[in-house]
């Protein structure tokens, strides 16, 4: 293994590393924060995929227009049949694998296959369940045949881990870490230094840099001083928080984009735990949440936008415009029924693993005081928290990128999804988001996702108070398009000299 560049070290000490010189003058240094700890995959259907890696490496048939809109990737166009339970795909010419093999059918049909596979732990196969079948017609078009009328089809393979790859990629491993996308894996290391090279055949043009470097940072404060001492060049898909966009916003040698998003930070109190089982108390522990002093507090005013426990981000068609207000008074009420009149002591896990876990979770702590809930704040080290507090403790901070509105509803909410990380399981709740996929009339099927998003609002076990403004702060030198994340086309990405 590659020795990390940045490993476990004390901040000042980090602050007077040197800056390493590298061979290629256009090669970019990113952070990523070892989600998995080290166990990352390269196969994106994979629970603990490279999130990071796999967004240079492959490609999808549909991908994330600067809007939110399907736009066409290794697919040039599609149509559905008047009854949209089946969509026909068409393929773009000339488009090859890293290892100079054509694209064909055959691929799209294995990729998904693999995916849809109810063998494999691949947390996408909720949000893609739709999908009863994959083939290839006479016209060498892809065709998918799906269990239920689903008009908007393409908002879900634009799924990030909606990933081709080429056949045989499961038995042989020198394939693993091929794809189409515009840059080459060199070499594999995730809790060191990941190296890529640019891929000069991608079908969109060769990419503006030689290459990307991507470096495993797991503390949150650890990558903002690696970005002041220069030892990246941005601050990564996770940006900074309002208060280190400060040590930067008035530094000539940085520049930021401020991005509005559908990405979330939240707490979530799972609906299986003992305490938490009950909804009364589940909806009294959001009931206390003052959510504009959280977004003033963290952010500043209008840094991020206030939800109402809603993952449905304001930019997406199916929104559910809500208010939620502080309520003390209706909190200690409902915990009064629930049996706690004299108060309730919980215990909620959190990390510096992410900008905003602990500044949420300890204001969130002064907060639910006020109704008489004591919060007991656990930190655990940024490379423990995902394997030892997420989704194993009865209470804990959670992150979540922006989702369509069908995809994070089923994907994270659904009573049997993989990634049901709080839960909750309620048959109402999964009936309309069923009856929505297959309502073809979008005025009706925009109001079942509305009662849907009403209804976990109302009963469900995750506080979400805000939805973030991704803080993106590059050197100057550095140009990265000002779109959320998802939308970023990484061969157009510019780096016009070491600084």
């Amino acid at each position: 293994m590659k020795k990390p560049l940045i490993a476990a070290i004390g901040l000042a000490a980090l602050a007077q590393l040197a800056v390493p010189q590298l061979a290629h003058a256009e090669t970019l240094h990113t952070p990523h924060w070892v989600e998995f700890s080290g166990k990352e995959s390269l196969d994106p259907i994979s629970p603990t995929r490279f999130y990071s890696a796999n967004q240079l490496i492959y490609s999808r048939l549909v991908r994330q227009g600067s809007k939110g809109e399907p736009v066409s990737d290794l697919a040039s166009e599609w149509q559905a049949n008047p009854a949209a339970d089946e969509w026909t795909f068409t393929l773009r010419d000339g488009v090859s694998f890293h290892n100079g093999k054509a694209l064909s059918a055959d691929d799209v049909i294995y990729s998904f296959t693999r995916l849809l596979d109810p063998e494999r732990d691949a947390p996408a196969r909720a949000a893609l369940s739709v999908i009863e079948d994959v083939s290839v017609n006479e016209a060498g078009q892809i065709v998918f045949r799906l269990n239920q009328s689903h008009a908007d089809l393409p908002i879900l393979l634009m799924d990030y881990r909606a990933k081709i790859v080429p056949v045989g990629f499961d038995d042989d491993t020198s394939l693993q870490g091929i794809g189409t996308g515009p840059f080459k894996l060199v070499e594999f290391d995730p809790q060191g230094t990941t190296t890529f090279e640019a891929f000069a055949d991608y079908w969109e043009g060769a990419p503006k840099l030689d290459g990307m470097d991507l470096i495993g940072i797991p503390d949150d404060n650890a990558r903002t001083q690696a970005l002041l001492a220069g030892q990246i060049d941005w601050s990564g898909w996770n940006g900074v928080n309002a208060q280190q966009l400060r040590l930067f916003s008035s530094n000539p040698a940085y520049h930021y984009d401020s991005i509005a998003t559908g990405d979330w930070r939240g707490m979530v109190f799972r609906a299986d735990d003992e305490v938490f089982q009950d909804v009364r108390v589940r909806r009294a522990l959001r009931l206390v949440a003052d959510r504009e002093e959280m977004v003033n507090l963290l952010f500043g005013k209008g840094g991020a936008t206030i939800t109402c426990d809603n993952p449905v981000w304001n930019g997406d068609q199916y929104k559910l415009a809500q208010q939620c207000p502080q309520d003390l008074d209706t909190a200690r009420s409902l915990l009064s029924n629930a049996g706690y009149a004299d108060g309730l002591e919980i215990d909620v896990y959190t990390s510096g693993v992410d900008n905003y876990f602990r500044p949420m979770t300890e204001l969130y702590q002064r907060q639910a005081a006020e109704a008489g809930i004591t919060v007991n704040v656990h930190n655990v080290p940024a490379a423990d928290y995902w394997n030892t507090a997420w989704m194993k403790k009865p209470a804990f901070t959670a992150a979540w990128g922006q989702r369509p509105t069908d995809q994070v509803l089923n994907e994270i909410f659904q009573s049997e999804a993989n990634w049901n990380e709080s839960a909750y399981k309620n048959p109402e709740f999964d009936a309309l988001l069923a009856k929505a996929r297959a309502t073809l009339d979008d005025k009706a099927r925009t109001e079942l996702y509305h009662q849907a998003q009403a209804l976990l609002t109302e009963t469900g076990a995750t506080l979400i108070p805000f939805h973030l403004n991704n803080n993106r702060v590059m050197k100057r030198e550095v140009h990265i398009p000002a779109v959320e994340h998802f939308a970023i086309r990484w061969h157009q990405v510019d780096k016009q000299g070491e600084s």
